[in-house]
């Protein structure tokens, strides 16, 4: 290597012991490139799931990074030994103009060591709502949901967050500890409706339609239960009744994946529009004005009065 060190440097004019070192850097870089698509191929071989590849090619290429760091400067430090007294006189500046990326690192480290979230959930920070599909050291990136697209579907778009925004902003996360979120659907009906014969309807479609997590369910609780606050009474669907300005307003309320709301929302809409329309004592109320009239020869005073 000695050997090889000093014709280099005789071709590009450095010296000996300068050649040498960027000779046995280019050979480490080399070696762990080598060993980093040796492994990713095996696991490739190995496994055809996605999430597993992911979560192998992330894990070689910090490692190797890693290594590659460690093994380099082992190389060069030799040559800077003065780096650790410049390095103490920039620390304070380096840590003020690079507080941000300080900051995403720390994210970073956090994301790993508490798992807030891991690629695949459905999260949303900081006013983004998206599916994760990478995390990286400085930022991890959402495939955006919601926005103009409406019941969280996804509008095409790439987002990339700063890692830092984990410690700052309060995270959601869709689907940890429970796969299953509550949707709401509210039905206004007017008050000269058979309000109970709706609630019934409305309470059969829910059921029919809603997502039926039983056992399953109830077991994903009682895990999350174990770190979390977590209980629920009933599980089943549910139709609340109140009163609105316009109408009476039933409101059914179901289990659902995150991502089939807008789906069971279009199913369920469907049915209530095709078991209205056949009931004459049913109707969905809408904004109306209704003027009353008072007949002269029994008021009198031929006064008009209006309501709305």
């Amino acid at each position: 290597m000695d050997q090889l060190g000093l014709r280099l440097g005789a071709v590009l004019g450095l010296e000996e012991s300068t050649a040498t070192r960027l000779l046995w850097t280019v050979v480490v870089i080399l070696v762990l490139w080598i060993v980093r698509t040796a492994v990713l191929r095996i696991a490739w071989r190995s496994t055809d799931d996605p999430r597993a590849r992911y979560a192998w090619r992330k894990a070689v290429t910090y490692i190797t990074a890693l290594i590659g760091i460690v093994g380099v400067g082992r190389i060069w430090v030799s040559g800077f030994q003065s780096m650790a007294t410049f390095a103490g006189l920039l620390s304070a500046g380096i840590a003020i103009a690079l507080k941000d990326v300080f900051a995403n690192l720390a994210g970073w480290f956090f994301i790993l060591w508490r798992r807030p979230f891991v690629v695949g959930d459905r999260v949303e920070l900081a006013g983004h709502r998206g599916d994760v599909v990478d995390l990286r050291v400085f930022q991890f990136s959402l495939m955006e949901v919601g926005n103009w697209v409406d019941a969280d579907q996804s509008t095409g778009r790439m987002l990339h967050v700063p890692n830092g925004l984990v410690l700052t902003s309060p995270l959601a996360n869709y689907g940890q500890g429970f796969e299953y979120i509550w949707n709401e659907i509210p039905v206004l009906i007017t008050f000269e409706s058979n309000w109970r014969k709706a609630k019934a309807i409305l309470q059969r479609i829910a059921d029919a339609r809603s997502e039926d997590p039983g056992e399953k369910a109830a077991q994903e609780i009682h895990e999350a239960s174990k770190s979390y606050m977590i209980f629920y009474s009933a599980l089943t669907p549910t139709v609340y009744t109140s009163v609105e300005a316009s109408g009476v307003l039933l409101t059914a309320r179901y289990l659902c994946p995150p991502r089939r709301r807008r789906g069971t929302e279009h199913m369920i809409w469907e049915d209530i529009l095709e078991s209205f329309e056949v009931e004459p004592d049913i109707a969905l109320a809408y904004p109306t004005r209704r003027f009353y009239t008072q007949d002269r020869t029994r008021s009198g005073g031929g006064e008009q009065s209006g309501g709305e």
